[in-house]
């Protein structure tokens, strides 16, 4: 562009002097050479323009490169800012997946929560049950412990009555065996007794006769006889027997039930 500028301009004024001054050379001497010379300071004016040329020059060389720089770097700025923009997408979607998993475990935790609370109120409406249900066995137990006592306190009584009537009965029982030809024999069971008696039959003195007698309860009962009896009559003598606890009336009133039903 310097040279664009200069030269050209430069060709100008030396052909136009070196055409003039050959026309004046050449030629006689006119009315331009009586005329006072002039200074046009053209070396002056190319030295400047020669200045202004690479000064303009450097300034577009330094535009140039400060575009390209500032190319180059807008360039980086929007890599850095598309990388950027792509981290910060991956963040936004860590974030969002962090967030649905998050979600996702609140939701579980509160299923678990909820099922949790439905099973401890399971549990506190069988353990209310349980104690319930215990306090009823404590009462029936209270109960079946009351009545055992009762019961308790009955045998011993009983069995009390029963040794008192045996230390009575002994004595008597042995008078009467020898007076009714009586003999006692267990009957293969508890609290049975089997009284055999003999001499009832004219005919036949070794004929026995007997009844066994069941004790087990508070009242005697005759459970079998042979030979066979009216249970009237049987009745009878256990409800006097029962009544008054004497044995030896019972046995010589049963004696004499046999003695009837031989004859």
């Amino acid at each position: 562009m310097a040279t664009m500028m200069g030269t050209p301009g430069r060709v100008r004024f030396d052909s136009s002097l070196s055409g003039h001054h050959s026309h004046f050379t050449t030629d006689a001497p006119s009315m331009a050479d009586s005329l006072p010379s002039v200074s046009f300071g053209f070396e002056d004016l190319r030295d400047r323009m020669a200045r202004f040329t690479m000064r303009f020059d450097e300034f577009i060389e330094k535009g140039r490169k400060r575009v390209l720089d500032e190319r180059n770097a807008f360039k980086m700025n929007v890599a850095e800012l598309q990388e950027d923009q792509r981290a910060r997408q991956r963040s936004l979607e860590i974030i969002s997946l962090k967030t649905s998993q998050h979600s996702q475990n609140v939701q579980k935790e509160s299923q678990e929560t909820a099922e949790m609370h439905a099973a401890i109120s399971q549990l506190t409406a069988t353990r209310d049950a349980q104690l319930g249900h215990r306090d009823q066995l404590k009462l029936q137990i209270a109960d079946v412990q009351k009545s055992i006592k009762q019961c308790k306190e009955a045998q011993q009584q009983h069995a009390r009555e029963l040794d008192s009537q045996a230390r009575h009965n002994i004595p008597e029982l042995s008078f009467w065996q020898d007076y009714l030809c009586l003999r006692i024999e267990g009957a293969g069971v508890d609290d049975q007794l089997k009284f055999v008696f003999t001499h009832i039959d004219d005919k036949d003195w070794e004929k026995e006769c007997w009844f066994e007698l069941g004790m087990g309860s508070r009242d005697y009962e005759v459970l079998q006889t042979r030979p066979k009896l009216e249970r009237d009559g049987i009745e009878e003598c256990l409800d006097r027997l029962n009544e008054t606890r004497e044995l030896g009336g019972f046995l010589k009133a049963m004696r004499g039930l046999f003695a009837a039903a031989l004859k």
